[in-house]
């Protein structure tokens, strides 16, 4: 039988937009995570074979919902267990203020109050933070166990055993399913910040495939981090966070050029850059500073770079200076490496190279191309070509995504042509 490559692409794209809404929808029914997974991914492997047959209904989402909630409760009535599942998850019908505060959020960018209780559920206190971010990233954003693994620089293997444990900690533990309050929220803003963090980055530069950026989460990652900077507009992470998203994807455009190469920051046509998104960002910052987190000091890197005319007028020594600033919040492996190369193009290649290197034993970054990239380009700029050929080559090997592996074998190219 042939593959309809209309509902392929139809269910592809319902799977990018709607996993979330039709997860939590099933989930409050069913009250129990692996129960609303399985019938979740049932629904959506039905759509292929109806949709191919009957067309693409009207609203994707509604159908997945309806088909998915009804083989929950299918499931519940021929086992029996729908007195033991019910406890697993409680539901607090007691009206909030969070409650209250997400009712009056603009009806364009209000997330509903399901996906709300999704992430405030992942994300509670109960659970270890890596847990409660892995699991957010699974559950509400769709995100693979292969990717959250590649966001946490771990394994596959260790990454769906973690997920495991903080799905079963939810039913042993009795957490409920309902947005927290005012005075809960805060206890939970880390780790959803973290969340809103790694699913931007996921979909700023995919890990794998044709495609450099996954629109579709770099799109709920903003769309996140505006309902989180409505519900509480007064913290500064929430605010720097926000920021950082909009000052990064205002470069979208120009990430890529016509003939689908890519164009790092010192190649790209600024005039590509959304400038209001960079306002809006700019703004942002102003107003999280003078508090130093890690996002704000995030954003004001991006911004720095977003507000310099060119590549050659870039401030590299503000953008050092604020990378020592987040080394000293947030001292990861990978905010290590942002540093040395900002020391590199800062005008002192041989101490970068150093720096680098010191990271090479790195459990976390054993797997990390960007490693490697960043070694080859300083190599080259030393004039050390074979051993920065052999860096590229390295990083070739780390790296999944096709645009990015295309520009590390031009580069190769470029130098075993010299």
């Amino acid at each position: 039988m042939p593959i309809d490559t209309d509902a392929v692409a139809a269910v592809d794209q319902a799977h990018r937009r709607e996993w979330a809404f039709v997860l939590a929808a099933t989930v409050r029914l069913v009250r129990d995570f692996d129960l609303a997974e399985e019938c979740v991914q049932d629904a959506y492997a039905r759509a292929l074979t109806e949709w191919a047959a009957h067309g693409v209904p009207t609203k994707p989402g509604a159908w997945l919902t309806t088909v998915a909630r009804r083989r929950g409760l299918d499931l519940l009535r021929r086992d029996s267990t729908l007195q033991r599942t019910l406890p697993m998850l409680v539901t607090d019908q007691a009206e909030d203020t969070a409650d209250l505060a997400l009712a009056e959020l603009d009806s364009a960018s209000a997330i509903p109050d399901d996906r709300l209780r999704l992430i405030s559920t992942c994300c509670h206190p109960a659970l270890a933070r890596e847990a409660q971010v892995a699991l957010t990233l699974r559950l509400v954003c769709g995100v693979t166990n292969a990717e959250v693994a590649r966001a946490f620089l771990t394994s596959e293997s260790t990454m769906a055993a973690r997920i495991t444990r903080a799905k079963k900690k939810i039913a042993v533990a009795r957490i409920p399913y309902r947005v927290p309050s005012v005075r809960e929220l805060p206890d939970r803003l880390d780790a959803i910040c973290e969340v809103i963090h790694l699913l931007f980055t996921t979909g700023h530069t995919a890990p794998s495939g044709d495609a450099l950026v996954r629109a579709d989460l770099v799109e709920r990652a903003l769309q996140l981090a505006r309902m989180m900077h409505a519900l509480v507009p007064d913290d500064p992470a929430v605010t720097g966070l926000l920021a950082l998203i909009l000052l990064t994807d205002a470069r979208r455009e120009a990430r890529v050029d016509t003939e689908g190469r890519l164009c790092t920051l010192e190649h790209q046509d600024r005039s590509r850059w959304d400038r209001a998104a960079i306002a809006e960002g700019i703004a942002l910052v102003k107003t999280a500073l003078p508090h130093t987190d890690r996002y704000t000091l995030q954003a004001a890197i991006a911004a720095v770079h977003d507000e310099a005319p060119s590549w050659t007028e870039t401030d590299w020594r503000e953008i050092t200076g604020l990378y020592a600033l987040l080394l000293r919040i947030w001292p990861s492996p990978v905010v290590r490496l942002n540093h040395a190369v900002a020391v590199g193009l800062s005008g002192n290649p041989t101490r970068a190279l150093d720096l680098l290197d010191d990271l090479a034993t790195e459990p976390s970054l054993a797997t990390y191309g960007y490693l490697e990239a960043s070694r080859a380009a300083l190599l080259t700029q030393l004039g050390r070509i074979t051993d920065a050929a052999r860096a590229y080559e390295s990083a070739l090997l780390l790296t999944e995504n096709t645009i990015e592996r295309a520009h590390l074998e031009s580069r190769l190219s470029e130098l075993t042509a010299e």
